[in-house]
Formats: structure tokens, C-alpha cells, sequence
């Protein structure tokens, strides 16, 4: 059976979706963009911004799952230009541990919900 996680510290599900769904040890999240989830507001004044608003989305809905970023297999990590990798990696870096972090793909797409800079999910596990 799985588990709905759903929690107020990130932002609600802008369509037919949860932010993330348990099943079993394993927790798949749904991707996080930066949106502050107190003012429904955009984060994106630049790059660095948005994507420690994206990690922090993200944090919360793992401590809802009672997990941290140590339990975090894999990342799948979507951004509109790849100019912007090593802002957005300096800034994912800070929320992970070099010798424990997760496998990741890190894709240009041509857009994004909300025509947003960066898009990152995670699956994660108990």
C-alpha cells in the first residue's frame, strides 16, 4: 500500500500529482521547483536562490517522510540552461555529504512548469 506525503512547508501540487509518494522503504518524490510555499510566489531572482528554494522544498517534504538527505538514493536533476550547472551544483553540493550522496542526472530541457530555471526530484530510502 503506499503513502501520501503531504506537507504545508512545500509548496502544493499545481496539478493531478502529490509531492511525493511512500511505498514501502521508499520514498519517490514529485520534482520541486522554486516556489516559496508560504507566499505561492516564484523564487527565482537567480539561479542560486531558486535552487536552494527547490533544495529547501525538498528537505521539508523529506522531514514530513521523517528522512534527510542521507537517505537519498538518486536525483534526477532538470534545468533550462546548462550554463547554469555549476551555480546549481554548488549550490546541491551544500545539502549533501561527497561521500554518501546519491547517484544523478542533471538533463537541459527546453522548458519547465512555470517557465522556471531548475526542476530536481528524489527517490529516497527509509
Amino acid at each position: 500500500m503506499k503513502k501520501i506525503i503531504h506537507t504545508t512547508k512545500a509548496p502544493a501540487p499545481i496539478g493531478p500529482y502529490n509531492q511525493a509518494v511512500l511505498k514501502g522503504n521508499l520514498l519517490f518524490t514529485s520534482g520541486q521547483i522554486a516556489i516559496n510555499p508560504e507566499t505561492g510566489e516564484l523564487q527565482t531572482e537567480d539561479i542560486k536562490t531558486e535552487t536552494r528554494t527547490v533544495m529547501e522544498n525538498l528537505k521539508a517534504i523529506l522531514a514530513e517522510a521523517e528522512m534527510t538527505f542521507d537517505n537519498v538514493l538518486k536525483t534526477s536533476i532538470f534545468i533550462s540552461d546548462m550554463k547554469n550547472f555549476e551555480e546549481i551544483n554548488e549550490v546541491y553540493a551544500a545539502y549533501f555529504d561527497e561521500s554518501n550522496a546519491p547517484a544523478r542526472e542533471t538533463v537541459e530541457v527546453s522548458n519547465l512548469p512555470k517557465y522556471v530555471n531548475v526542476e530536481i526530484s528524489m527517490i529516497a530510502s527509509l
